[in-house]
């Protein structure tokens, strides 16, 4: 997928991938791909999280995703190889001009960004984001929508997982041309509580939660 005639064979060809891999046929394995991303943020945050996401996936809706997942940059071609992509951190993130060309081109072809607040993070995403989608503006989602109802049902929205500012965590979207491009989690915490038990020790039942929410994340975007 490096080089795209067009807007619908790109779509075309991750929602190929989706189906393969949530049909009966056992697919060769996808990656879940970390977006790489500059301005001095932590981009390499919970570095357990991706691998124990996937084998959740693999376990729980039957998907066959490799548990190494792959770092791609912001601006690289490669990009387009990953139908869902995390993004994570707790500073500051900069998009260069080029590169927010290259995530718009990529969601706008059918991709799809997670970015979970891993605290600190919202003051130096949102005006990123808007470089890449200027005509977008981050929109909370309403408890009923198909995000929080796949084969897990959060009907009061995304599950509080770590404490943060001590705020009720909300879930935020870009929809461009009626879809859902992008993801954001904030004030929730998802990828600390898909980390290893050690790291966080978080209760189990806060881990579960944490998985149930990352699972819906995967089966929407792979059924959309």
């Amino acid at each position: 997928m490096k080089c795209m005639n067009s807007r619908t064979f790109a779509r075309f060809g991750l929602g190929l991938v989706a189906l393969l891999i949530l049909s009966s046929f056992r697919a060769p394995s996808l990656k879940l791909a970390l977006l790489k991303y500059n301005g001095g943020g932590d981009w390499y945050a919970n570095p357990t999280s991706l691998t124990n996401l996937a084998l959740f996936c693999n376990k729980n809706l039957n998907t066959n995703f490799d548990p190494q997942f792959e770092t791609v940059e912001v601006g690289s071609s490669t990009l387009y190889n990953y139908p869902f992509v995390h993004m994570t951190g707790h500073g500051n993130v900069v998009f260069s001009n080029a590169e927010a060309s290259n995530l718009r081109t990529y969601l706008i072809a059918g991709g799809f960004l997670h970015i979970d607040d891993n605290y600190g993070m919202d003051p130096y995403i949102r005006p990123a984001m808007k470089k890449v989608f200027p005509e977008l503006e981050f929109l909370e989602l309403p408890f009923n929508h198909g995000i929080y109802h796949q084969k897990f049902n959060f009907d009061s929205g995304l599950p509080k997982i770590h404490k943060h500012d001590d705020k009720a965590p909300r879930g935020y979207g870009l929809i461009y041309e009626g879809r859902l491009v992008c993801f954001y989690s904030f004030e929730s915490d998802l990828g600390d509580g898909w980390e290893d038990r050690d790291v966080h020790k978080d209760p189990e039942e806060v881990r579960l939660k944490a998985f149930r929410m990352g699972a819906n994340l995967i089966q929407y975007v792979f059924r959309t």
